[in-house]
C-alpha cells in the first residue's frame, strides 16, 4: 500500500511539474511592467568648433587638436609637430599622463607650440546618465562627470602644466545636461569639424586625405596615442601637405571659437 502511494505521489508531482511548465508566466502588475519597459534612450550630442578664419585666399587658418588617451606617444606626430614647428592643442587624461613622462617633458619643453588641454582623469564619457558610448560606459552622474573634469585637471596642475581652461571628454559625446555642468565648472567644451583619423582606427591614406582637406577656419581632431595604428603615419604626412600649402597652424588659446550646443557661450 506504501509503494502505490509513493507511486501515486510521485506521478502526481510529475504532471503538476509539467502542466506548470505549460503555463503562461504570470501577468506583471502594472508598477512592474511599467519598470520593465526600456528607458528612453538619452540624446547625445557630438559638438562642432570653428575659429575665426583668416579671409585671406590661399592662407587658410586651422587649429590641430590632438587626443591623448591611453597608450604611449607617437613619436612619427610628435616629432613632426616639433621638427616643422607647427602649433597644436593636446588633449591629455591623467592615465596618459602617467605612461608618458618623456613625451610629456617634450611639450613643457616646447610652450610656444603646444598647449595642453583636460581629456579627463580616466577616459570616461562625459555623460550625466547611465548609457553606453561606443561600447565604454558613460560616467552616470553629474558627481561622476565632475570628477572626470575636475580628476583630469589635478593631475596636469601636478604634472607640471598650468591649469586648463579646454575640456574633450571621450569620445567627444555629451547629454546637454552634462554640458552645462562643465560649463558652470568654468571649461569651454572643444568640438571639432574635421574627423581625422575616426578615431586612429582609419588608413595612413585617407587619413592624410581627410586632414589635409582641411579648410579656412576648421578644427581637426586626431590621436597622438596609437604609435601603432596606420593612421599616425597619414596624420604626420597630412601635417607636411598642410604647411607646404601655406596653412597658418593656430592653437585654440591663440584665436576666437565658435562651438555649437553651447560649448562655448
Amino acid at each position: 500500500m506504501n509503494r502505490i502511494l509513493l507511486t501515486s505521489a510521485l506521478l502526481l508531482a510529475s504532471v503538476s511539474a509539467a502542466l506548470a511548465d505549460e503555463m503562461p508566466p504570470p501577468i506583471a502588475s502594472a508598477p512592474a511592467a511599467i519598470g520593465l519597459a526600456k528607458a528612453p534612450p538619452i540624446k547625445l550630442v557630438e559638438p562642432h568648433l570653428h575659429i575665426g578664419r583668416s579671409n585671406i585666399p590661399g592662407h587658410a587658418r586651422i587649429a590641430l587638436t590632438f587626443d591623448a588617451c591611453m597608450g604611449q606617444a607617437d613619436e612619427r606626430i610628435l616629432s613632426t609637430l616639433v621638427r616643422e614647428r607647427i602649433p597644436a592643442t593636446i588633449f591629455v587624461t591623467a592615465r596618459w599622463l602617467k605612461r608618458n613622462p618623456q613625451a610629456l617633458a617634450v611639450f613643457l619643453q616646447n610652450p610656444d607650440l603646444f598647449e595642453l588641454e583636460n581629456h579627463g582623469e580616466n577616459h570616461i564619457p562625459a555623460v550625466d546618465a547611465p548609457t553606453l558610448v561606443y561600447g565604454i560606459a558613460s560616467a552616470g552622474s553629474p558627481q561622476a562627470v565632475k570628477q572626470e573634469v575636475e580628476g583630469g585637471a589635478a593631475a596636469m596642475v601636478a604634472s607640471g602644466i598650468p591649469a586648463p581652461h579646454w575640456f574633450r571628454g571621450s569620445t567627444a559625446k555629451y547629454d546637454l545636461s552634462a554640458i552645462g555642468e562643465i560649463r558652470t565648472m568654468g571649461y569651454r567644451i572643444a568640438g571639432y569639424s574635421v574627423n581625422g583619423d575616426g578615431g586612429s582606427l582609419l588608413g595612413a591614406a585617407i587619413t592624410e586625405k581627410r586632414i589635409a582637406s582641411a579648410k579656412d577656419g576648421d578644427v581637426v581632431i586626431s590621436h597622438i596615442n596609437q604609435p601603432t595604428h596606420a593612421a599616425g603615419e597619414g596624420v604626420a604626412k597630412a601635417l607636411i601637405d598642410l604647411k607646404a600649402k601655406g596653412t597658418e597652424f593656430v592653437r585654440l588659446q591663440d584665436v576666437e571659437d565658435m562651438g555649437d550646443d553651447r560649448t562655448t557661450e
